[in-house]
């Protein structure tokens, strides 16, 4: 039985597609939200940056209201966090760490340059975890 799931988290259609399966596929499990915050990423135009550095350290993405609401109307909880550095392996070392039971994520994520030069996180996620890993496809 699975009690509890890791949901990487961007604000693309993939990775709300993947934060519904999990939620309705497992009623009874634990899902924690991850956002893997990456430097380099954020340098090649894939998220912004700021000139003041305390001010990302505590915030968090507004996409995270989104999901409160998805999770809102399927009356359940979920818990989120934050993560710093390269997406995959950051990913893989809060599920180790959170001592998930498997990874619920999108198949694609954010596009681009920064998919370019970072390559597919699903795909190295799912090569290197150590726990199961469902792909949800992108809706169309």
């Amino acid at each position: 039985m699975t009690r509890h799931l890791l949901v990487p988290m961007d604000d693309s259609d993939a990775a709300f597609a993947a934060l519904e399966h999990a939620l309705s596929t497992f009623p009874g499990a634990e899902v924690t939200v991850v956002h893997a915050v990456d430097d380099l990423e954020a340098g090649y135009g894939g998220g912004s940056t700021t000139d003041d550095p305390t001010a990302a350290d505590d915030a968090e993405p507004d996409f995270f209201a989104d999901v409160r609401a998805v999770a809102d109307e399927r009356a359940r909880s979920v818990e989120m966090a934050i993560v710093e550095g390269t997406p995959a392996p950051a990913i893989l070392e809060h599920a180790t760490a959170a001592d998930v039971d498997g990874i619920v994520m999108g198949s694609e994520g954010r596009s681009g340059v920064s998919r370019v030069l970072l390559g597919s996180v699903a795909e190295a996620v799912a090569r290197r975890s150590t726990v199961p890993v469902t792909i949800v496809p992108r809706p169309p």
